[in-house]
């Protein structure tokens, strides 16, 4: 069986002007690994109407799930409930489930829920909320689009919610062989291995360590037979160490 695959969205301009590091896709790639789904796809967008519309319906299309990260909070630029909304061509409003929540929570708090707080209960028609067990307001599912928050420990526990709710294949093996010669010596037989293992995921990382040259052999795949073939063979070729 294929594994099911996903793409992310990045949305924000912070992102982008280098103010705010992402650390979301890490986590997500890890969480999906687990679970057996392959992230093919990773693109980051600016608080740009046009660009979050185009971007979603063109990953949401092309793979089986999509998780966007950010723009859903309550200030201006947070547009990004609305993009989705117009994406899939439904209207979005605030809604009464996700303004509940909301309610209750900042009245537990004694802060008072504004309009600008109530722009976080604005959900599309026909999506499907998801828990936020850290700040409350929700993120939301439509059709296989998983919109999330963007800040970390918000959208780190939104993830797990999410993903424990999928089916996903075999969960991806990697190893990690290390070769102290240079990518140029090790190229060809490389691509040898490769072609004799289509079936398995073969990336060289160079480094430079105390003027040694050398690469980092990653091989990843569903059979753990097969890596460690492919990993052996690598080892006879350039007497790797593991």
């Amino acid at each position: 069986m294929t594994n099911p695959t996903a793409a992310m969205l990045v949305i924000g301009d912070e992102i982008l002007s280098g103010r705010t590091q992402d650390i979301n896709t890490q986590f997500l790639a890890n969480a999906l690994t687990q679970a057996g789904i392959n992230l093919v796809e990773v693109r980051v967008v600016s608080d740009d109407e046009g660009a979050i519309v185009g971007a979603v319906r063109a990953l949401s299309k092309g793979f089986n799930h999509v998780f966007t990260s950010g723009g859903i909070g309550p200030t201006h630029d947070d547009i990004t409930a609305d993009c989705i909304a117009k994406a899939f061509g439904v209207h979005v409003g605030i809604r009464d489930d996700a303004r509940a929540l909301l309610a209750t929570f900042y009245a537990a708090r004694g802060i008072d829920f504004n309009d600008a707080r109530k722009r976080m209960a604005r959900i599309p028609d026909g999506a499907v909320l998801i828990d936020n067990p850290v700040s409350v307001a929700p993120g939301f599912t439509l059709e296989n689009v998983h919109v999330l928050a963007g800040v970390p420990k918000v959208f780190q526990a939104m993830v797990t919610g999410v993903v424990a709710t999928l089916t996903g294949g075999a969960p991806l093996l990697s190893k990690s062989v290390q070769i102290n010669r240079p990518e140029g010596e090790i190229a060809g037989p490389l691509a040898t291995l490769a072609a004799d293992f289509p079936e398995l995921s073969i990336g060289s990382y160079p480094f430079s360590l105390a003027g040694v040259f050398g690469a980092n052999i990653v091989i990843r795949g569903i059979d753990s037979d097969m890596l460690e073939r492919a990993a052996h063979r690598l080892d006879t070729l350039f007497g790797a160490s593991q």
